[in-house]
């Protein structure tokens, strides 16, 4: 990777923290947790352009920025974190052969069962162990899912339509649109 597309790359990811950040008052409350759409927006969006290791990175710091500010939960790490490993991972290694564009749904489902399902159930030992909530096994399940369909949903569709009119060619022509 040579050191243009690098900086490129930790500047949008940067940016990417920002709008997480920035838009954390944004929450919906379901059952026993804030749901954070644009938390897994912008995951999708890091999964598909930058790659997982990215989405990962920018899922903890967002969290973490959060979590300092007292707009996020500590719930926030393994829901957002499970699901950009899991959005970049499917995206990055699943149906290589597809173009870009046709990935994207994969995406979508990478995050969608990561966060839905895996990261929800990873929040549980947080939330009783060290929030000490009580909470049964699957209660971060619906939430979680709910949470992630509208973000991963919205993000799609901004993926795509920024890989349909060229503009990640533009931003990343050096690099096949970063993967």
């Amino acid at each position: 990777m040579n050191k243009k597309i690098s900086i490129q790359k930790l500047a949008l990811a940067g940016v990417l923290i920002a709008l997480g950040v920035v838009l954390s008052t944004f929450s919906i409350p379901i059952g026993a947790s804030r749901c954070f759409p644009i938390q897994h927006m912008v995951n999708v969006i890091a999964g598909t352009v930058l790659g997982p290791w990215y989405a990962v990175a920018m899922a903890f710091i967002t969290s973490l920025i959060r979590v300092m500010m007292g707009t996020g939960t500590l719930l926030a790490f393994p829901g957002s974190m499970v699901g950009a490993l899991c959005c970049g991972l499917a995206f990055k290694y699943l149906f290589t052969r597809l173009s870009f564009v046709k990935r994207i749904p994969i995406a979508f489902l990478g995050e969608t069962i990561g966060t839905g399902i895996l990261g929800a159930l990873a929040a549980y030992p947080i939330a009783a162990f060290v929030m000490g909530k009580e909470a049964a096994l699957f209660s971060y399940v619906i939430p979680f899912g709910i949470s992630t369909l509208g973000g991963a949903l919205i993000a799609s569709v901004l993926v795509f339509a920024l890989a349909k009119t060229g503009v990640l060619n533009f931003l990343f022509k050096d690099n096949k649109q970063s993967q």
